[in-house]
């Protein structure tokens, strides 16, 4: 049997193909596959910990009888569970030899099958709470949301050789589901759509399809009412096939655009793949932050108006960031654009590994880009620092399901050949349909993000086309190829550089040199919240300041960069951080102004008196997605131009 991983179309209308869950390794000593040990060695222990503490594990007790203890937690806390045996699943896949939480993996399916009622119903909160309502609150109640864990949770698990123990539990919740809600009813946070279809892809069993098309097309029409959020909070303002604009709680969106992803693969509906393009293009265009996060309201956890991007304010949720992830995925495979891989790729080195310490026990539910001095971080939706767990506790096991697939999302196979869209150390096998043949291994060198040079060597020599992906942030008149020794020009298209071979004109090497300055970025003019600021990128990885590396007196918020300031990369520290980048700057303290002040005075001058004391001080910037993990402080991504230099 073939292992597949979290997403595997069916259909004939999605042209890439994800390879085998196993047929992707990567280098352990990477940045994508520290991130994977660091996540078997510390993240899942930790979530296995904490979901005995926090209750999970108890609510499920009491919902079986085996226990009689009060309710803890938010109303979809079982989703934690189902996130936990998910990740453990693709672990299972991925280290095939070494499976230590089997015994715990079989102890919580007891558990769930225990729980579950006769008619297949399955979620604690309201079997504990409220046992006779269920599903009369589908706006808020997350019973489909919850099943939709569930039943990703049990494809993995029946994917990568853990048998059908828990998907025998899940489908006959979805059965019940199926069966007894009507064609008009939706749950209030999406999610069981993309999952309906992966049961489909697994079982074959058309009902699922079928059920995951109903639940989009019930959404638009207000039936899951309002209040105390609009009906765009729960994605249910405006009909799929007509929406026009992101809107509404952002990871709500994202869910339900990958599921929406997932019914276009196996369906081929042009009229719902033009909608998701709409809501690639507004999203992408006028929403998302330079880092790859979306979400730009605390109150309901929501997009703001086009432009609306404060760096403070950004709440840009760690789930929201994993939601584009899985929608930028499914995209590139319906289209083959490189621009769905950049968005992975600018989300998987920015915004996601942002909600993760360098600990593996440590979280950020929002990812701010701004944290002023003395700013009050005692709520744990915006603390100053990461925390060891949540109420809401949804980000740390979805940070742990993402890492455990990571590799899923390195390559695909098309009738074109093989295409590489994320670049990591590691090898890559591609297997033919031939038994008798020998696969073919490629074999990855490279220490991407950190440096631009990757190497691909084909063991035995590649017959079939290699697309390699030229990121949006590389500069293609800079870059260079060179296949077996030879430079050959580098032609373009949909963000690739394809490379040809055959079986009478193997290919036996490749590299692609991607220069990495460092590039000051400027924010759409609309975007009034960093005029007159810059925002430092080198390759895909977007850099900070931090209090921690300031002198002594100087305060964050009165530096300022040098415009045209030599930007020079550099060896980090001990810290974690591979590298760092120098830049000049300027120290312009403002204490004891107030608030408020004349812009200018009668004649038109500056009202203040005299000139405005400038000292130079020298910035050191570090990836945005490592800060915070010295000491508490202030930090900023845009940071203001110096309108003099000192």
């Amino acid at each position: 049997m073939t292992p597949d991983g979290p997403c595997v179309p069916r259909g004939a209308y999605a042209p890439h193909t994800p390879l085998p869950f196993d047929a992707v390794r990567l280098g352990p000593d990477g940045f994508l596959g520290g991130w994977q040990r660091l996540n078997r060695e510390q993240v899942i222990p930790h979530l296995w910990a904490n979901l005995e503490s926090s209750g999970v594990l108890d609510n499920l007790r009491t919902a079986a009888g085996r226990a009689d203890l009060p309710w803890r937690g938010f109303n979809f806390a079982d989703s934690d569970l189902h996130k936990t045996l998910e990740a453990v699943a693709w672990e299972a896949g991925r280290v095939p030899a070494d499976q230590p939480w089997e015994d715990d993996v079989r102890a919580a399916v007891d558990l769930l099958a225990a729980a579950q009622r006769p008619d297949g119903y399955l979620d604690s909160h309201v079997q504990v709470t409220r046992p006779d309502d269920a599903f009369v609150d589908l706006r808020w109640g997350h019973e489909l949301y919850v099943l939709g864990h569930l039943l990703q949770a049990a494809v993995a698990r029946a994917r990568t050789g853990g048998g059908e123990d828990l998907l025998d539990v899940a489908r006959r919740f979805a059965t019940m589901v199926d069966e007894q809600l009507g064609a008009d009813a939706c749950c209030g946070h999406p999610e069981v759509e993309t999952a309906l279809v992966e049961l489909y892809r697994l079982t074959g069993e058309r009902r699922w399809l079928d059920l995951a098309q109903r639940q989009v097309d019930a959404r638009g029409h207000g039936a899951l009412g309002a209040g105390p959020f609009p009906s765009a909070y729960h994605q249910d303002h405006t009909p799929v096939r007509s929406a026009q604009e992101v809107a509404g709680h952002a990871v709500r969106q994202v869910y339900l655009a990958a599921g929406v992803a997932d019914l276009v693969a196996e369906t081929g509906d042009t009229e719902l793949l033009a909608a998701l393009l709409r809501l690639w293009d507004s999203a992408e265009d006028t929403r998302t932050y330079v880092t790859g996060g979306i979400g730009s309201r605390h109150r309901d956890e929501a997009f703001g108006d086009a432009y609306e991007l404060s760096p403070e304010r950004a709440y840009a949720e760690t789930c929201a960031a994993i939601g584009v992830v899985h929608w930028a995925w499914r995209m590139l495979l319906l289209t083959g654009e490189g621009r769905f891989a950049d968005a992975m790729e600018r989300a998987l080195y920015n915004a996601v590994p942002a909600g993760l310490g360098r600990d593996g026990r440590s979280f950020f539910y929002s990812n701010p880009l701004q944290l002023r001095t003395d700013h009050d971080g005692s709520s744990e939706y915006s603390p100053g620092r990461r925390l060891p767990w949540f109420e809401c506790a949804c980000c740390p096991p979805n940070l742990a399901r993402l890492a455990a697939s990571l590799h899923a999302y390195v390559a695909t196979r098309s009738d074109e050949g093989v295409a590489l869209h994320l670049y990591a150390a590691g090898e890559v096998e591609l297997r033919t349909s031939d038994a008798h043949d020998e696969p073919a291994r490629l074999v990855v060198r490279t220490d991407y993000p950190w440096d631009g040079r990757v190497e691909v060597e084909a063991v035995g020599g590649l017959v079939v086309p290699l697309a390699l992906r030229v990121p949006g942030w590389a500069d293609e008149g800079a870059v260079r190829l060179t296949v077996d020794d030879e430079p050959v020009p580098l032609v373009v298209r949909d963000g690739y550089a394809h490379v040809p071979a055959t079986p009478d004109r193997p290919v036996h090497r490749v590299v692609l040199d991607l220069p990495m300055p460092v590039v000051p970025l400027a924010a759409h003019p609309r975007v009034d919240a960093v005029r007159g600021c810059v925002a430092l990128r080198r390759g895909p990885v977007v850099l900070c300041l931090e209090q921690v590396d300031l002198p002594a007196g100087v305060v964050l918020e009165d530096v300022r960069l040098v415009p045209g300031s030599s930007l020079t990369a550099a060896a980090g520290d001990a810290q974690g951080v591979p590298v760092v980048v120098h830049a000049r700057g300027t120290h312009e303290p403002a204490r004891g102004r107030p608030a408020w002040s004349a812009a200018w005075g009668p004649a038109g001058g500056h009202d203040e008196p005299g000139a405005p004391v400038r000292e130079p001080v020298d910035l050191t910037f570090v990836p945005y997605h490592a800060w915070g993990e010295r000491e508490p402080g202030a930090m900023r991504v845009w940071v203001p131009v110096a309108s003099v230099t000192p």
